[in-house]
């Protein structure tokens, strides 16, 4: 029996743009998961191979990021018309040009209301936690005398816009990366922190005010470190929290590092001033490790999954 060719479409899916906008000091975000599909005069790359009318789903991918830069990101709607405007006027053969666009929602960190130990918390207009994606986890252990609370939160995904450098690493014969010296610094936050608090003689916490106060310290440090690594930020702010939380002795953080890569545009004449960004998922760097109170022996697993 014969066939014949149906709907059909092609495109890129999944593409990870990120624009930062600098109004001097005071940076602004745009992050969006944009995928193109578009369909039309399609036939004969399916019935016999030829690629005459097709426009390579790298190219919509290039078109993204390079509108980002061209266009900026005034609205995910306003920037998705003009990728389907241009899509469709542009090339002949393509008839319909579907956008589909995932915003993802940011919200500025509150940084102390005096200074910090790096920067002037009035100067700190970078740094931004993602909305709407943290969840708080506890863990409470007894054994009829004895108490051990170990609290925390995962999926914290936090950016600093600038503020952070990495360079004056081991270099070997397999070391592509170039040094940074202004750079993205993002993470997905999981933290597990431990109370002393371990009989009922003792005086019990305030478990909401804690938290919410351990929290704070832990983004703040993040906003105002100047980071040259992540080990340097993850140890500021889990010294931050042990020096502002007399209830909390230990504190094992797990960051992966968010890599956020400058789009290369010059193919396309545009100059990339640390404006538009290409976000991976993966692979990633890992980063670990414990930060205790001076004479306080760690207890909480150095594998953290199944907290």
């Amino acid at each position: 029996m014969p066939t014949i060719l149906g709907q059909n479409q092609y495109g890129k899916a999944e593409n990870r743009v990120v624009k930062i906008t600098r109004d001097g000091d005071t940076h602004h975000i745009k992050d969006l998961n944009v995928s193109v599909a578009l369909s039309g005069d399609m036939d004969d790359v399916h019935y016999s191979g030829s690629n005459a009318n097709v426009l390579p789903t790298d190219t919509t991918k290039n078109t993204v990021f390079a509108f980002a830069k061209e266009h900026g990101i005034e609205s995910a709607e306003q920037f998705g018309i003009h990728l389907a405007r241009h899509f469709v006027s542009s090339q002949e053969p393509i008839h319909r040009a579907r956008i589909r666009i995932e915003e993802y929602s940011w919200e500025r960190i509150a940084t102390s209301d005096g200074n910090s130990r790096f920067i002037g918390a009035d100067e700190v207009r970078h740094s931004f936690a993602r909305k709407g994606m943290e969840t708080r986890v506890s863990q409470i252990t007894y054994d009829g005398d004895n108490w051990e609370v170990i609290s925390g939160l995962k999926d914290l995904t936090v950016m600093n816009s600038t503020n952070s450098e990495f360079w004056g690493y081991i270099k070997d014969k397999y070391t592509t990366l170039k040094e940074a010296y202004d750079r993205i610094l993002a993470t997905d936050v999981s933290a597990r922190w431990r109370y002393n608090w371990t009989s009922d003689e003792q005086r019990m916490p305030n478990w909401e005010k804690s938290y919410e106060q351990a929290r704070k310290h832990m983004l703040q440090a993040f906003a105002e470190t100047y980071s040259l690594s992540l080990q340097q930020t993850l140890y500021q702010m889990g010294s931050r929290i042990i020096n502002s939380r007399s209830e909390i002795d230990e504190i094992r953080f797990s960051l992966p590092n968010n890599h956020h890569f400058l789009v290369d545009l010059e193919p396309f004449g545009l100059k990339n001033d640390n404006e538009v960004y290409f976000a991976a998922d993966r692979p990633y760097g890992l980063i670990e490790a414990t930060v205790l109170r001076d004479g306080v022996e760690p207890k909480i697993p150095v594998d953290m999954t199944n907290l």
